[in-house]
């Protein structure tokens, strides 16, 4: 039955919500804290300057209720997250038009 389930839904819908929710229980940490686990290719080659370092703690500080901290960790947090959540909004919409569309299209051929 979960397989029948898991095969619906869009493997993208599945990614986003999955990245929010492991965002959201995330241990919040203090801007400038130097010991975190990153999967940053340039921090992990060393390099001090990365454009995206710092966005995924921003969401996390925003989903814990920290928006002044959120900005203090990256800027783009904020519309980083907005652009997340409208995407996860739109995958389940498309997903629900689709289901709807479907059970339309049989039930006209049934009837033919």
């Amino acid at each position: 039955m979960w397989s029948k389930v898991w095969n619906r839904i869009p493997l993208e819908l599945i990614f986003w919500i999955t990245a929010v929710l492991l965002l959201a229980f995330a241990e919040p940490e203090v801007h400038g804290q130097q010991h975190h686990f990153t999967l940053c290719p340039l921090a992990n080659m060393g390099l001090d300057w990365c454009p995206g370092c710092g966005i995924g703690r921003s969401i996390t500080q925003l989903l814990r209720g920290n928006p002044v901290e959120s900005i203090r960790q990256h800027w783009f947090g904020i519309p980083a997250l907005m652009i997340i959540i409208y995407r996860i909004v739109t995958l389940i919409k498309l997903e629900i038009r689709n289901k709807k569309g479907f059970k339309i299209n049989y039930k006209e051929e049934k009837n033919v």
